[in-house]
């Protein structure tokens, strides 16, 4: 399959016959988004939390190519009350067929207020994580944002990822020290890293995780180019 990272935690992963699925999308004022790219097809979205810069283009996309868009249940919610017609809403432990992949969803540390128009917050749930089983047998882990926890050994345990996405900018997020504490519970011979670098608050870098996680591979992606898994 095709991954392609499009800045800050928004992912393109296409499936061998061109099945594609869209995580966390922010593309309209992401300043690490590639300049000229098209996303062309959204058949499945992943909705990790509700803040902006997960969830700002969700609306859009969702009318545009008819995605069905996984989310926890209140955001789903939320979802459907703006229009959004396929919403596939689940919690935390719960596993969903949605096209050709088995989604599950898990836990993360963090916060899920979802802004109004007008500035207000609305409840929206609680911020997960996504584990994505694909029709290979392969799995991936999507953390969205979070720290390290201690259940990130049970992740391993239950489900064996192959391959993390861990956000590594701090502030936010956990920072490398943190992450490479994660790398040893999930034990996932490979991490993209994300959520680094957007703004410049978001001091975590890909080379600092690799020199405290000497024995996972940290693959650093750029944005726009597309790799092959």
């Amino acid at each position: 399959m095709e991954i392609t990272w499009l800045g800050h935690g928004t992912f393109q992963i296409v499936l061998p016959g061109g099945e594609t699925l869209i995580l966390d999308p922010w593309t309209t004022g992401n300043p690490s988004y590639p300049a000229g790219f098209e996303i062309q097809r959204c058949d499945t979205m992943l909705i990790s939390h509700g803040h902006f810069d997960h969830i700002q283009d969700a609306l859009p996309l969702a009318s545009k190519f008819g995605s069905t868009v996984v989310a926890i249940y209140e955001t789903a919610a939320w979802l459907g009350r703006k229009g959004v017609a396929n919403c596939a809403g689940m919690n935390k432990g719960g596993t969903q067929r949605v096209g050709s992949v088995d989604v599950t969803m898990t836990h993360a540390i963090h916060s899920c207020g979802i802004a109004e128009d007008d500035g207000s917050f609305v409840y929206g749930g609680e911020a997960a994580g996504y584990v994505l089983t694909f029709p290979d047998g392969r799995v991936a882990y999507f953390a969205g944002d979070t720290t390290v926890f201690s259940d990130m050994a049970l992740i391993a345990e239950l489900y064996k990822p192959d391959l993390a996405f861990l956000p590594i900018g701090d502030l936010y997020t956990m920072g490398p020290r943190e992450a490479a504490l994660a790398c040893r519970l999930l034990k996932a011979p490979m991490v993209i890293p994300m959520h680094f670098g957007t703004f410049p608050p978001l001091v975590g870098r890909p080379s600092k995780l690799q020199e405290l996680a000497p024995d996972t591979k940290i693959w650093e992606l750029t944005p726009g180019v597309p790799v092959s898994w």
